[in-house]
């Protein structure tokens, strides 16, 4: 008995760290029990959010960038110092214990604070509930329609971007940015619970990598961020700003964000974001028309200005040079994640963004 009281007051500070840990997961096994709990807790936690958010977007850089290499840098200094106790402790078994589990700890406390201040959200009321407008089940004449009616929307936005000397998307990723605090504006006085002030999203210095990772933009809860790739092709940037700008709102779900950031930008005042968040509705709208009428897709395809099939073309071909290992394995990571919070569809789920469409359309 004594040898145990000694044995849990020398590694004292990791088992408090453990405990804290484990209240954060009960935090959130509470707040995923019901509608409800998930509601209220998802409603604290914004206002959290809110409140620190402030603080690191006065920073003009993604500090949430900067907290992820700190963390891989404390993971491996965690290991470097681990080994070399090891290797000079007598100790050892002592040593191992309480290096594996504050480094098993460092892990969870990420993940459970992860769960308490975004993954409650997918339990939580999204779009749908508080809006009223549901994905319903689409026939073939109504996703012609909606995709055709898309199509018209970028014959007439076509020209009202700048463009390249081969034609393609080229208005400045500044102008971009500087738009987007002003694009929930309008959507919201249809929907007042988007209301909120927006800041200006921020760019990611390791844009190229999560071009790889098949991710055009992240919202970080540990720092209320959004993060967006700017390597990627512009024409869809401003459409990605609307995306995680939903986030920002608190929906979790990623078919209901690629929604809103299509209506957003429609509703919006600005040309760009309409044209960005047409290409996006095209996109999806097309891709699911092609599955089950191609004959159709490509006589509505063919009917597109070059402006629009020279952004499409671009847009392809970007991300064609990322399809391998590492495309697959975060595809699958995310899968995955998106699982664990209760999104029985995974990454799949993109496609209910079609049922919103032309359900709202």
């Amino acid at each position: 008995m004594v040898k145990v009281k000694t044995f849990f007051k020398r590694h004292l500070g990791v088992h408090i760290w453990a405990l804290t840990v484990l209240a954060l997961f009960i935090i959130y096994w509470i707040g995923i029990s019901s509608r409800a709990a998930a509601n209220a807790v998802s409603g604290v936690t914004q206002v959290i959010k809110d409140s620190y958010g402030r603080l690191w977007y006065l920073f003009p850089f993604s500090v949430g960038e900067c907290f992820c290499v700190a963390f891989l840098a404390a993971i491996l200094v965690w290991l470097a110092v681990l080994f070399h106790r090891l290797r000079t402790r007598s100790d050892k078994w002592h040593t191992a214990y309480g290096g594996l589990l504050g480094l098993a700890c460092l892990g969870l406390t990420a993940y459970a604070f992860l769960c308490v201040l975004w993954g409650v959200n997918y339990y939580a009321d999204g779009f749908q509930e508080k809006s009223g407008v549901y994905a319903q089940p689409v026939t073939v004449e109504n996703l012609d329609r909606v995709t055709t009616d898309f199509a018209a929307r970028l014959t007439a936005l076509a020209d009202s971007v700048e463009r390249d000397e081969n034609g393609v998307f080229a208005v400045p990723q500044d102008d971009i940015f500087a738009a987007s605090t002003g694009i929930y504006k309008n959507i919201s006085e249809e929907f007042p619970f988007l209301r909120r002030v927006d800041r200006v999203p921020k760019r990611m210095v390791f844009s190229r990598l999560f071009s790889a990772m098949n991710f055009t933009g992240i919202y970080f809860p540990y720092t209320a961020e959004s993060n967006l790739n700017v390597d990627s092709p512009d024409c869809l940037l401003p459409a990605n700003i609307a995306h995680e700008l939903a986030h920002q709102r608190g929906i979790a779900s990623e078919q209901e964000c690629n929604f809103l950031a299509v209506a957003a930008s429609l509703a919006s005042d600005d040309p760009v974001y309409q044209y960005s968040g047409s290409l996006m509705g095209y996109i999806y709208l097309g891709n699911a028309l092609y599955r089950v009428d191609k004959d159709r897709w490509k006589e509505i395809r063919q009917s597109l200005p070059e402006g629009v099939l020279a952004d499409l073309r671009y847009h392809s071909a970007y991300w064609d040079q990322f399809e391998g290992l590492t495309a697959t394995v975060s595809k699958n990571l995310y899968d995955s994640t998106l699982k664990s919070y209760g999104q029985a569809a995974g990454i799949q789920s993109y496609g209910t963004c079609v049922d919103l469409l032309v359900a709202y359309y």
